[in-house]
């Protein structure tokens, strides 16, 4: 057992504790601690420096009680620190030092990867709360993507290149950021020393450290309001509600083992050599296991995560697409999951394992263990979505200012098809939920590259009585001398269409040099020309369902708006497309009866 969960959790005594409070006020508090960090959210939008974080939103805001277990967290950052990374640096930072070495006023730092088990740019940053008659309330947390914070890439998380996590960055384990109100001045200093951007990344620290301080003060005021005991309760009420939650959903699924698999490209050190995903869902009762034990071991890439950066991560948003997804993400909601997976798996690294493209593998992750719940969830699982960060980083010096520049780009592509809905899309992952892309207009304005072109690409979906979302086909021209750091996935492992759904297509990434044919490139760091371009095509998601059972009319639709082509139609789904782009009735009844093994000829 890691030391960060090693902390007791009575939960028959939060249980007992949630009954003593009158609803309505607790309430109030409920509905103020999840807008708390909600407002944080807002305020490092409007105040942070680099586009990763005020665009991307690459970070998430939670507040966790005196023994580190969630309270509550923001809802618009990235879904992979829903799984409890604010808690684990907590009790992770409670072990080091201590109650009684947490003061008032101290400000922590950690982004240790044998305790988050998740890449060194992945800072968690909190606070104690501290009443006035010295008791602690609990800890405001945020973590955050910093932009740089050394090793031999530019921005630290290389796609390639590095075996150890010791090549990718320097580390702070539950350091004091400040001590007991006051600047710790030498770690600032070390923090400035090894960053290439230490103006943008000091701008971004100050409203992460700007979030922890107001969340502090706006929850002393909540408890102040409502009394220590009362705030509690409170927070006993609301764990115990979302544990029911989640129970009563797990009960609703047939009690049985699931098992699903898929496989990723390579380890981006051997390539060509896939890496297995094998998992088992045990389903009983009112409780549900997530068992990787069949995963691949430790691999010498950087696709390595921790157990809690790694295995609990992803079976944390599988489980909450699957029971009680409305219920706020708190200690609570996992009560009835249980991760099994031994140690030196690559999503349960050691802590010294490469580790700077932990997150690429975790989409597929979270689709393989929804893929097992099919037999016993065919209405709620959708097909395979792209499931590809597709990160295509580019670096330099910007030609008017001279100065280091670093734009991180990524993918959005097809989510699956789910029983009578088309998938959604093009989105990015479901380790990214509703983050958004860096507009182009800002890309272009900031950095030396131009989007030449930004389109759907058709017939990426899967095909299915619900087609699957498409993906996108985009072209990036560099204006200047830069180098890109291309990191994507998933050429071998299609989508997959599920229920008679057919797969989505591959993803497709060419450079384009100038007076050259292209190359098909998936993972490498390259040196760029002004003038060469990166062309980006990215997959579809699965289709659900047989395509011969979709609707004439919205196959007809899809051609139109140039998700499918007329080829696409006649093949996939047996619709033919006349020239006015209108469904030929009487062909395409002929051809999907000869489909279906009739003769549409003979009469009866």
């Amino acid at each position: 057992m890691n030391q960060a969960e090693s902390l007791p959790r009575d939960h028959a005594a939060s249980a007992a504790n949630a009954t003593s409070i009158n609803p309505i006020t607790a309430e109030f508090i409920r509905h103020s601690l999840l807008s708390i960090p909600k407002q944080i959210e807002l305020n490092i939008t409007r105040t942070a420096y680099s586009p990763l974080v005020y665009e991307y939103k690459d970070y998430a805001v939670g507040i966790v009680d005196p023994e580190g277990r969630l309270i509550s967290e923001s809802g618009g950052g990235i879904p992979l620190f829903v799984a409890d990374a604010l808690g684990v640096g907590v009790r992770d930072g409670l072990l080091i030092h201590g109650r009684e070495g947490i003061k008032p006023g101290d400000v922590l730092i950690s982004n240790h990867s044998g305790t988050l088990g998740q890449h060194l740019n992945n800072v968690i940053m909190y606070t104690p709360i501290f009443m006035d008659d010295g008791q602690l309330a609990g800890f405001m947390a945020i973590i955050m993507h910093w932009l740089d914070i050394g090793g031999w890439a530019v921005g630290s998380a290389a796609p390639i290149g590095t075996t150890s996590i010791f090549q990718e960055g320097i580390q702070f384990r539950s350091i004091k950021l400040w001590s007991e109100g006051k600047r710790v001045e030498d770690v600032y200093r070390i923090i400035e020393s090894n960053s290439r951007f230490p103006r943008m990344l000091l701008g971004d620290i100050e409203s992460q450290l700007a979030g922890c301080l107001l969340g502090r003060d706006m929850i002393r005021e909540l408890v102040e309001k409502h009394t220590l005991n009362t705030f509690r309760s409170a927070i006993d009420l609301i764990w115990s509600r979302s544990e029911a939650a989640a129970r009563e959903a797990i009960t609703a699924i047939p009690d049985g083992v699931y098992e699903a698999s898929s496989f990723l490209d390579d380890d981006g050190h051997d390539f060509g050599k896939p890496v297995e995903i094998k998992v088992i869902v045990r389903v009983s009762g009112d409780e549900m296991t997530v068992d990787f034990s069949g995963v691949a071991d430790q691999v010498t890439g950087s696709i390595n995560s921790g157990r809690f950066g790694g295995a609990t991560t992803a079976a944390r948003i599988a489980f909450k697409f699957l029971c009680a997804p409305h219920e706020p993400s708190n200690d609570g909601s996992y009560r009835p999951l249980h991760v099994d997976i031994p140690d030196g798996k690559f999503l349960s690294a050691n802590g010294q394992a490469a580790m700077s493209m932990y997150s690429p593998p975790l989409p597929t992750v979270i689709d393989t263990i929804l893929r097992a719940m099919v037999p016993a969830m065919p209405h709620h699982v959708a097909g395979g979505h792209h499931a590809n960060f597709g990160a295509h980083v580019f670096e330099g010096r910007h030609p008017e200012t001279g100065e280091l520049y670093l734009a991180i780009t990524g993918n959005h592509g097809g989510w699956g098809a789910s029983a009578g809905h088309d998938g959604p899309g093009p989105y990015k992952t479901m380790s990214h939920g509703d983050t958004l892309d860096v507009p182009i207009e800002a890309l272009e304005q900031l950095y030396p590259l131009r989007f030449e072109h930004y389109e759907v690409r058709p017939d990426s979906g899967g095909a299915g009585e619900y087609r699957g979302g498409v993906g996108l086909e985009k072209l990036i021209r560099t204006l200047a001398p830069t180098s890109v750091q291309l990191n994507f996935e998933r050429s071998g492992c299609a989508p997959w269409g599920i229920l008679g759904g057919k797969d989505a297509a591959v993803p497709e990434t060419y450079v384009e040099w100038q007076g050259a044919e292209r190359q098909s490139v998936m993972k490498a760091n390259l040196d760029l020309r002004a003038g060469d371009a990166l062309r980006v095509l990215s997959s579809g998601g699965g289709g659900y369902g047989d395509p011969l059972k979709r609707d004439l009319e919205r196959v007809a639709r899809d051609v139109r708006q140039g998700y499918v082509s007329v080829d696409s139609a006649r093949e996939d789904y047996g619709v033919v497309i006349d020239a006015a782009g209108s469904v030929d009735l009487t062909a395409s009844q002929m051809l999907r009866l000869s489909r279906l093994g009739h003769q549409p000829w003979v009469v009866c």
